[in-house]
């Protein structure tokens, strides 16, 4: 359903769509110049504003004669607004994009300076202040999701889950593990484990700052949800603060296997496998397979 103005069709209202008319040239030029240059750091295409300004300013004359219907006004706005959202241009800069009709139609109003231009000045202004909130608020939802989106991709190369060796996989995780990564680090591990046919998963939290309950809550659902995929997992990593820590919170891990280090769990997942690892001369390690 279209949104529709209702505007009295007085000679003030009239001698502003005769000037938007008359002084389309004047007024366009003027408005495309303010609104390039609001950008900052000139990352403005100006071919392509123009184009954007053009439709804007068709669309507006058009609404006049439509019984004041803003629709498709309003559906350029929306659009243009999710596209500088997701370029990186400021509120600001994109609302001065509508504002600054304004300014560059004033001109021309001043230049007539007649009563009725006066008045329908009033009118207009108080029509571009709706439709620049409107923008201003289609922006922000547009932002908002382009960080969410931002904030999902980092989270998916914060988690990766590499392959150690045949059969065994790894997911070093850096950082706070809270319950949206613990769900990515699931979803992630469960698939390679499915996709390798892997038997053994090292979960490393060598980079992760603390452990508290919430986490090693996190860190037993990985593990039930790997076992129930036929997979057993180790977890490694376990400094002497955490291994304090856990200890005075009172966090059992059960029969889950720890390791100080990672090299640790790979030695042990290694032999789990039935993959022999010794020491050879200096501080080389040799691995053979044993067989049955």
């Amino acid at each position: 359903m279209g949104v529709t103005l209702s505007i009295p069709a007085d000679a003030g209202r009239r001698r502003i769509e005769e000037l938007l008319q008359e002084n389309e040239d004047r007024v366009f030029k003027r408005w495309l110049e303010i609104a390039a240059g609001s950008a900052s750091g000139g990352q403005v295409d100006r071919s392509s504003l123009a184009g954007q300004l053009r439709e804007l300013y068709q669309a507006l004359r058009r609404s006049f004669g439509d019984s004041g219907d803003l629709s498709d006004l309003r559906g350029l706005l929306a659009e243009l607004s999710r596209t500088r959202a997701r370029q990186g241009f400021t509120s600001s800069e994109t609302a001065v994009v509508v504002f600054g009709l304004k300014e560059a139609l004033y001109e021309s109003v001043e230049a007539d300076g007649s009563p009725e231009a006066l008045r329908g000045f009033i009118w207009f202004s108080q029509v571009i202040d709706d439709l620049g909130l409107f923008t201003v608020e289609t922006y922000a939802t547009a932002r908002e999701k382009v960080i969410l989106d931002q904030a999902e991709q980092l989270l998916e190369l914060s988690t990766p889950v590499v392959k150690l060796w045949e059969g065994i996989v790894a997911v070093p995780l850096v950082g706070t593990l809270d319950s949206a990564r613990t769900q990515v680090v699931m979803e992630k591990l469960l698939q390679i484990l499915v996709d390798t046919g892997s038997e053994h998963a090292v979960i490393d939290i060598t980079g992760v700052p603390a452990v508290d309950t919430q986490v090693a809550q996190h860190l037993l659902k990985t593990v039930v949800a790997a076992r129930l995929m036929g997979a057993e997992c180790v977890i490694s990593g376990i400094r002497p603060q955490i291994a304090h820590t856990i200890v005075t919170l009172g966090i059992e891990f059960g029969d889950i296997v720890t390791k100080a280090t990672l090299a640790d769990a790979l030695a042990h997942t290694l032999r789990a496998s039935g993959v022999e690892v010794s020491k050879g001369r200096g501080s080389r390690i040799a691995v053979r397979t044993v067989e049955d």
